[in-house]
């Protein structure tokens, strides 16, 4: 009679995934929730994987021309009423500041006093007040492009929030720019798309479907909003970052015009894009196992650590020693153009307990060193890519001159992987019965990708829970029949459950 797996992570993916990935959370010591309602701390973990990303990010955004800029926090009420759709999009996720201090009640509280004269929103997104100084600052043809990033958090009250995927409070960047012409905006708008793809996949290990959003799914005020849908271990869809062509639309509602070569007034065409720390989330669900974290190399705050493994003090000088100088060699060595991020952990702690704090953590490589494995000139080598028990010895040479290949191999088995996950649950439907039978509440789930004629079929699709993601970029442009309407059309569009 065999045993049950005993796992780091209770309950298991199949038990009960939500509860699992805040497990995973948990484990890995990555955010924990704050006093405030639907915020969250994010802990030195899981702020060191963002740092990575953002360093990525940033050097791919001024790469492409853009600079860092910063925008107020707060904005003027009357901003957001200029633009109807936008307002009207994010008016119920708006957190509004209506006074200027705070006041004794006179019973030992406090109570706000001061009252505004118009009250301040905490920023949902920056179109508007960036709009309001684009509009000072374009006046000429001369002026364009304008390409804008900065760094920030926002605040959106959301009614059910769950660590990295959907808080109140969150971390991203947000770039904002201008041009002459619609053909330079609608450029920018995918070139950025493209930027995000490369990142989630090739940094992430993410694999992604690009495509444009249907107008129920349209960023607010938005011409055409284009995204880039990863699927999660439990077969639902994570909106990953996206890029929108605003038109004219803000530069109308701000006034952002300049005088082109003839000498004619015009309004700019501007666009927006973002990505947030809802990749941490992505991470987390697309690769991260039943014994915690895994982390692609190419985003891990460490990419190596080392446990030496001692019975007593005798040994320990020698095992220690010997770990501080294999550390000192790999400092030398460079992955994905940057060092080798190795660490030794001398805690004093049981050897095994140490280990799993680092699986828990999903450092890519850890290495094991105790006094049998100085005499081989060696190293006992666990991949977190592979099972827990799967190790091998490694002569200490052999290590050091495959380390960066090793990683390497890691991130590209985690994307093989998850790659492999996406092409197993994304299933093409040819019928409205098969569609409801994908999406009931025992259907295998995965996305949908069917011919779809209409832009709105949310009455239809509403009832199971299920979205319209995106409309691939990359089309097939075969005839099929629409599975709602019966119509012959060669739009596909790809429908899955989602976060």
């Amino acid at each position: 009679m065999s045993s049950k797996p005993i796992h780091a992570i209770s309950p298991t993916r199949e038990e009960n995934y939500p509860e699992w990935y805040l497990q995973v959370i948990a484990a890995a010591d990555l955010a924990e929730n704050s006093p405030v309602r639907g915020c969250m701390v994010i802990k030195p973990w899981g702020y060191a994987i963002w740092e990575h990303m953002q360093a990525i990010l940033d050097t791919k955004f001024k790469a492409t021309g853009h600079e860092n800029a910063y925008f107020p926090l707060l904005i003027p009420l009357h901003y957001l009423e200029k633009e109807a759709q936008h307002v009207e999009g994010f008016a119920k996720e708006c957190a509004v500041v209506t006074h200027t201090r705070l006041e004794s009640d006179g019973k030992g509280g406090l109570r706000p006093c001061g009252e505004l004269e118009e009250p301040y929103i905490i920023r949902p997104t920056s179109e508007t007040v960036i709009g309001v100084q684009f509009s000072k600052w374009i006046q000429s043809y001369r002026d364009l492009p304008v390409l804008i990033n900065q760094w920030a958090n926002v605040m959106r009250w959301e009614m059910r929030t769950r660590m990295f995927l959907r808080t109140s409070e969150f971390l991203w960047q947000e770039g904002h720019t201008a041009h002459a012409t619609r053909d330079e905006a609608e450029a920018e708008t995918k070139q950025m798309l493209n930027v995000y793809a490369d990142f989630a996949e090739n940094y992430a290990a993410i694999p992604v479907i690009q495509g444009e959003k249907t107008p129920a799914e349209r960023f607010p005020g938005a011409v055409n909003t284009y995204t880039i849908e990863a699927m999660m271990q439990d077969k639902k869809a994570l909106q990953s970052g996206t890029s929108h062509f605003l038109g004219q639309n803000f530069a109308q509602s701000f006034g952002i015009q300049y005088l082109d070569k003839e000498g004619k007034q015009e309004y700019a065409w501007t666009t927006s894009w973002g990505m947030t720390t809802r990749m941490i989330g992505a991470l987390i669900m697309t690769h991260s196992d039943d014994d915690g974290l895994v982390l692609p190399p190419k985003l891990a705050p460490l990419h190596i650590v080392i446990l030496p493994i001692y019975r007593d003090e005798q040994d320990k000088e020698k095992v220690l020693n010997y770990c501080q100088d294999l550390n000192q060699r790999l400092a030398s060595l460079t992955f994905n153009h940057e060092k080798i991020r190795s660490k030794v952990d001398a805690r004093e702690m049981n050897g095994g307990e140490k280990s799993w704090h680092w699986i828990k953590k999903g450092v890519p490589i850890r290495l094991e060193i105790g006094p049998r494995d100085i005499e081989k000139n060696s190293v006992f080598m666990a991949r977190r890519d592979l099972g827990i028990k799967e190790k091998r010895t490694l002569t200490c040479d052999e290590f050091i001159n495959q380390a960066a290949t090793l990683l390497d191999e890691i991130q590209t088995q985690l994307f093989n992987k998850a790659k492999q996950f996406q092409q197993d649950h994304l299933h093409s439907v040819k019928t409205l019965d098969e569609f409801n039978d994908l999406f009931s509440e025992h259907g295998r789930g995965g996305f949908a990708l069917c011919y779809c004629a209409p832009d709105d079929v949310e009455d239809i699709i509403k009832p199971m829970k299920v979205t319209a993601r995106c409309v691939p970029l990359v089309q097939a442009n075969d005839p099929g029949l629409c599975i709602f309407t019966g119509q012959t059309t060669t739009r596909q569009v790809v429908f899955a459950k989602a976060y």
